[in-house]
């Protein structure tokens, strides 16, 4: 059976790992998957990631992060999905608890935050919502 949204997948992985206590959370890997997983990693969200080959096929592997028992992210959702995208130019780009959350967008240059995006003068799709 083929899957319609990854990225959702990639979030409900995530979100139910994180529900359920878990250190770590596998699925299989794709280009973009790994761009948004960096974000989450740098922003601070998650612990470290790897890629592994799996009988063949390339697995994403990603430590989740907790603080005093709580995990760190408290909302990940998607916003972009592929029966209705979204795409903000750099000025429309929404904030997420005043500048506090992140957003995750895909631009030309890239996957990056929406800071980011705002400093590099890009606009592009919103991808998700992290706080």
């Amino acid at each position: 059976m083929s899957m319609t949204d990854p990225i959702a997948d990639l979030l409900t992985r995530i979100r139910n790992g994180q529900t359920a206590g878990k250190s770590e959370v596998h699925l299989a890997s794709s280009r973009l998957k790994t761009a948004i997983v960096k974000v989450l990693r740098d922003e601070g969200y998650v612990g470290d990631y790897r890629t592994d080959a799996e009988a063949g096929k390339p697995r994403l592997t990603i430590a989740l992060k907790y603080f005093e028992g709580r995990p760190v992210i408290d909302r990940l959702e998607r916003v972009s999905r592929p029966g209705l995208r979204i795409y903000r130019g750099k000025d429309e780009l929404p904030k997420v608890l005043g500048g506090m959350g992140t957003v995750i967008v895909s631009t030309p240059k890239g996957v990056m935050t929406d800071k980011q995006a705002r400093a590099a003068g890009q606009g592009g799709e919103v991808l998700c919502i992290v706080a």
